[in-house]
C-alpha cells in the first residue's frame, strides 16, 4: 500500500521528470547534439553513441522513471533507488564537468545542475521509508 505522506514528493517529481523526457523524446537533432556533447564529455563511454540514439535513450529512461514515480504501486525503495540512481549520473555531471563549480559551489553555469541534489535527497529518504516500512510489516 502506498504512504500518503510520498504522494505530494512523488506526484511533484514524477511529473518533473516525465516532463523532461516527454520533451526530450520530440527534441530535434541540434538538442540531441548538445545534450550527447555534455554527457559524453563526462562520461566518455557514451561517446560512441549517436546523438538521437542516446536522446532517445535518456528520453526513455526518463519517462519510465517519472511514470514509476507517478504510480503508486511501484514501492517506494524501488522508485527511490531508481531516483537515486537517476540523480547521481546528475550530480556526477556537475562534479565532472569543468566550470559547473568553484570549490563545491556552483558557478552561474553549474546552478542548474547542482539544485538536482534534491532529487537525491528525494531518492534516498524513498529508499530509507521503503525499506524501514518493510522493515516494520515483517515484525
Amino acid at each position: 500500500m502506498a504512504n500518503l505522506s510520498h504522494l505530494p514528493t512523488r506526484l511533484v517529481t514524477g511529473a518533473f521528470i516525465l516532463n523532461s523526457g516527454l520533451t526530450k523524446w520530440k527534441a530535434d537533432e541540434q538538442t540531441a547534439a548538445g545534450v550527447h556533447g555534455m554527457a559524453s564529455g563526462t562520461y566518455p563511454f557514451l561517446a560512441s553513441i549517436e546523438p538521437p540514439t542516446f536522446l532517445k535513450v535518456l528520453a526513455g529512461a526518463e519517462i519510465g522513471l517519472g511514470a514509476a514515480l507517478l504510480a503508486p504501486v511501484v514501492p517506494p525503495a524501488v522508485a527511490g533507488a531508481g531516483l537515486t540512481g537517476f540523480a547521481a549520473g546528475l550530480l556526477g555531471l556537475y562534479a565532472r564537468t569543468p566550470g559547473m563549480r568553484n570549490g563545491i559551489r556552483p558557478t552561474q553555469q553549474g546552478t542548474p545542475i547542482a539544485k538536482d541534489v534534491w532529487l537525491l535527497g528525494i531518492g534516498v529518504g524513498l529508499v530509507i521509508d521503503g525499506l524501514a516500512a518493510r522493515r516494520r510489516s515483517r515484525r
